[in-house]
Parts: C-alpha cells; structure tokens; sequence
C-alpha cells in the first residue's frame, strides 16, 4: 500500500501485525537508497526506528493508517543514531503514553540526555511485551556498528528486528523476499563498510543465530524470510574470509 504518492512511501505486513513502513529516497551521487521503520500493531504498540527527523510527517501518515498515532506506546531503535531515533522527540511530543526502549548503554551515553521523556534501558536477555506479542533484546555492541548497538526478537512470530544487519541499497521495492539478501547487502557494505569488525563479531552473530529467527526485519532494503540462521551464520563467514579476521574461538561458523 503507498502511504504518500509523492514520497512513495508504502506500507506492508510482513509478520502477523508487524509493519513494514518503507521510504525511497536519492542520496548524494543520484544512487537509490530506502529507509525502513516496523510497527508492531498490539496492546501497547511498537515502533521500531523512526527514521531521520525531516521523515517524521512521511512515518507518521503511513502508521495513521493501521492504528492512530497517539496510540504508540514504545518507541524502540537499535542504536543512537539519525536514522534509527532522529524523530524520536517528535513521535514522543505525538503520542502522550510512549516511551523509548533502547540498551541500557544507549541511555546512559545518549538517550537520557536527549529524549524528552525517560527511557526504558532494557537489559541483554530481557523481555518487553506488548499485548500479543513479545521483544528479546539482544545487546549487540559494535555488531555492526554503535557500542550501545542491540536488536529484538519478537518471540511469537521469530522475527529478528536486525536494524542494519544486511543493509541493501536500492529503493527496497520489495517488501519481504525469499531470494537472496546476503549477496547484495556484501556488495553495499564492500562500497562503504560500515562494520566496526570488532572482536566478538562472530560470536554476537552466532548467538544470533540461536535464536532461530524466521524473518529478518532490515533497516535498509527488503525484509527476508527463511532460515535466519543459516543466514546470519553465511554472513559470519563472509565478514571474516573478507575482514581477515579469525572466527571467535570455539565458535564453529560451518555449523
């Protein structure tokens, strides 16, 4: 469904009650680029990320159209970051009962100086519930980038809500797929790469993968669908045949 016709932002499920909100844009170069936001429609509904501040009015629109904005209770991001909070402030001042959910790091370092309200730090391993639905947050520090870096695995549908894991480029026209994303998302990275290649690299994606994700929620480019851990664990393997970086010792990427 497209949300605004001039933006060409669109809106489609990709998990029972889990929104994909999806905004193309240009970026310096004339190359084509998209950004994503998820809303999960429940009890206490949940955004996650919000897109860059001059966004707001484009996200905004596109969640009017499955619940009304005041409604929003949980405004949740990976990482402190332009994209993923830019427009906190403006959904917290448009929603009187939301809060934001990030890592206990986050708030410490950024989020609790900067948003207008206090913000609920969740510890690695907690979980939030929603109504129907349930978030595991999973600290990720430096994985891919950001020391406060973390992701939610929503328990009842295993959906990893992976932020920039598997950025693509493109317009992200497509909103949830079954091809291939790893391949595309190494060739962007490969570009400009945005990995810290920090020391637990393999090992935060290896727990990853433990939690047997069903569908990848992107940040950038088409949400997946498929044996997620097969496929955060190709990915282990591509960063470190790529960085030269040794696997993390005991963790066997092949398994």
């Amino acid at each position: 469904m497209i949300t605004n016709s001039s933006s060409g932002t669109n809106l489609h499920e990709i998990a029972p009650a889990i929104y994909r909100i999806n905004t193309p844009v240009r970026i310096p170069g004339g190359s084509d680029f998209n950004f994503n936001q998820y809303l999960v429609a429940d009890d206490e509904p949940l955004l996650f990320h919000t897109g860059p501040k001059q966004m707001f009015p484009l996200v905004a629109e596109a969640i009017g159209r499955v619940l009304p904005l005041k409604r929003l209770r949980h405004v949740a991001f990976s990482h402190f970051e332009a994209d993923e909070c830019g427009a906190l402030n403006d959904f917290l001042a448009a929603a009187p009962a939301a809060g934001p959910v990030c890592s206990q790091v986050a708030a410490m370092v950024s989020v609790s100086d900067i948003a207008t309200r206090p913000p609920r730090a969740l510890a690695d391993g907690e979980v939030l519930r929603t109504g129907r639905h349930a978030f595991k947050w999973l600290d990720a520090p430096h994985v891919p980038h950001g020391w406060d870096c973390g992701f939610m695995m929503e328990l009842e549908t295993r959906t990893l809500l992976c932020g920039d894991l598997f950025t693509q480029g493109g317009s992200g026209a497509e909103a949830i797929t079954q091809g291939d994303i790893l391949g595309p998302s190494e060739a962007f990275r490969q570009q400009m790469d945005y990995y810290a290649h920090a020391p637990q690299t393999a090992a935060t994606l290896a727990r990853l993968a433990r939690e047997q994700p069903q569908v990848l929620a992107c940040m950038h480019g088409s949400a997946w669908r498929g044996d997620g851990a097969s496929l955060l664990r190709a990915l282990s393997r591509s960063l470190a045949s790529q960085a030269n970086i040794p696997a993390a010792e005991g963790i066997d990427l092949a398994a």
